[in-house]
């Protein structure tokens, strides 16, 4: 089992960047892909991007490729969002998300969640 803790969210304007962290606990934190995934007031959760398994590869959502960098420091057990180039569309909260499996999009497929860091981009 792995526990989960995001930080690093936080009120910024249109064009900065912030970088979330999601830091693990438990064992073998490389056997897990990790996810992040944004959820706004009234919408549904989606996928932003996800590294999988052994750091093997790396998924964007279309909306944030070019603009977002998912990676992972394994020997801190933490993966990382860096983002730049924010927008008030993506205002919303971040949670990352952990399963012992492959890289998936669905949100139903990760069983491990953390608790959410809410990024708020001002016009």
């Amino acid at each position: 089992q792995v526990q989960l803790v995001e930080s690093g969210g936080g009120l910024v304007q249109a064009g900065g960047s912030l970088r979330l962290s999601c830091a693990a606990s438990g064992r073998a934190f490389s056997w897990y892909s990790i996810g992040w995934f944004r959820q706004a007031p009234g919408t549904e959760r989606e996928f932003v991007a996800a590294v999988t398994r052994w750091s093997a590869g790396v998924y964007y959502a279309d909306s944030v490729k070019g603009r977002f960098t998912i990676s992972r420091d394994t020997a801190k057990n933490t993966v990382y969002l860096q983002m730049n180039s924010l927008k008030p569309e993506d205002t919303a909260v971040y949670r990352c998300a952990a399963r012992q499996a492959g890289y998936s999009e669905s949100s139903a497929s990760y069983p491990y969640w953390g608790q959410g860091t809410q990024v708020t981009v001002s016009s």
